[in-house]
């Protein structure tokens, strides 16, 4: 009986080192598993966050392979997350040192309250300045250093339907009483004049920032901004409130605007149906188009943002943003090859695709839109002597958000543009040195 035992116990180590331990496969099928995994073991991983679906990410996607082709002894872990929950699950993981190797950021002053507390990694050297447009490149420079590579840049300007303007015998306006024209017409037809969603505030915060520049030029927020003389309590941003609340009682907007989202595209439905003739958005509004509504492509035109009577602004100033941008962070374990995945992020390949596809710019220098009606986006900024980010992006994130909060609070008529000019400058006083 023992001797019984014996040979069925032999038996049946022999069978189970046959079939292998892990649920069936040949001994050889084990070993190549092993080896596998080893080499898997070996590969340097690098993580990459970004915030954007559809066509952008395919672009994205497609740099990080040919990145890959060129280093095949690395892995890259890509998470997309939704706009609005990035912002904070990116601080967390900062605070955390557990941020990712490469992420999205949008340069200014989000990206500097970061760069100040020593979280992202310092891309100088591994930057060729001349690939990119010098005022984009700009947005992510601190103190001289570079923090961020930009791939796109946006621009502001003032959309429209030409089949509307047409019907009532209209024209862009290039003046602040040409648009007021074209408002009280629209209104006289019972067309909404102007579309606004300003629930997530930054939309509305575009008009202060571009009534501002018309008003006294790109000087003003520069020398507020820098402690230069002039304030955010300065007369020019008095006025610029002024001509918000004026746009506001003559109903230039949508009813309930202030708590209209954006994202879920309630602004774009009264575009493409034709109840209201005109938003003043990034040049995003055109890849919502196509991708929402490619009919609609064949009544779009835009026009930049009006002159004021006696304003020191014109329209080669033109707000703009950048974004994304990518970083490196601080707590990386490869720098080197994190900086060279931001290289592929923002080569002419890259952008090429990225523009022709998203129907966006880039802010690498002579990469020209293959479309047409983006190209004139392109040429604008050709023109363009100035090139003002918002404002949102670029203050410290306290004073960012006051911003917006004030800047809703006049489109809401509850509060005067002289209360809120007024608690911007005292809260600069205090975190802006």
């Amino acid at each position: 009986m023992k001797k019984l035992l014996s040979i069925l116990t032999i038996m049946a180590v022999l069978l189970l080192t046959a079939c292998g331990l892990n649920g069936g496969g040949s001994t050889a099928e084990t070993t190549s598993d092993a080896d596998s995994s080893k080499t898997n073991d070996e590969k340097k991983t690098l993580e990459f966050w970004h915030i954007d679906t559809g066509e952008k990410e395919l672009v994205y996607e497609e740099a990080v392979e040919r990145f890959k082709e060129k280093h095949p002894d690395v892995e890259v872990k890509i998470l997309q997350i939704p706009n609005d929950a990035y912002k904070q699950k990116l601080s967390v993981a900062m605070s955390g040192n557990d941020a990712p190797d490469v992420f999205h950021s949008w340069g200014g002053g989000w990206l500097k309250n970061f760069v100040d507390q020593g979280k992202v990694y310092d891309i100088t050297e591994e930057t060729d300045k001349s690939h990119f447009n010098e005022l984009a490149l700009n947005n992510a420079t601190f103190d001289g250093k570079v923090y961020g590579m930009p791939l796109s840049l946006s621009i502001d300007v003032v959309f429209y339907n030409k089949e509307i303007f047409d019907k009532y015998g209209l024209k862009a306006p290039k003046t602040y009483d040409e648009w007021l024209n074209v408002i009280d017409t629209l209104n006289k037809n019972e067309i909404i004049p102007i579309a606004l969603t300003n629930q997530t505030k930054w939309p509305g915060a575009y008009y202060l920032m571009n009534f501002a520049s018309r008003i006294a030029g790109p000087e003003l927020f520069e020398s507020a901004f820098n402690r230069e003389g002039k304030g955010f309590d300065d007369p020019a941003y008095v006025e610029a409130g002024k001509y918000i609340q004026e746009l506001v009682e003559r109903d230039a907007f949508n009813p309930g605007f202030n708590g209209v989202p954006y994202d879920e595209g309630q602004g774009r439905q009264l575009m493409y149906t034709g109840q209201a003739a005109m938003m003043d958005m990034t040049i995003s509004f055109l890849n919502n188009v196509k991708q929402e509504a490619p009919e609609f492509k064949e009544k779009l035109d835009f026009f930049l943002f009006p002159t004021l009577p006696n304003g020191k602004g014109d329209q080669t100033h033109v707000g703009a943003a950048t974004g994304p941008v990518w970083s490196v962070a601080q707590n990386s374990e490869n720098h080197d090859l994190a900086s060279e995945l931001v290289k592929e992020l923002t080569s002419a390949e890259t952008a090429q695709n990225y523009t022709d596809r998203t129907g966006s710019l880039t802010a690498i220098k002579d990469v020209v839109p293959a479309d047409e009606f983006t190209k004139r986006f392109y040429d604008v900024v050709q023109q363009a002597t100035h090139l003002q980010m918002p404002y949102d992006q670029t203050l410290p994130p306290e004073l960012a958000e006051l911003h917006k909060d004030t800047t809703q609070a006049i489109f809401g008529l509850d509060m005067t543009p002289e209360e809120a000019a007024k608690k911007m400058e005292e809260k600069a006083k205090e975190v802006l040195k």
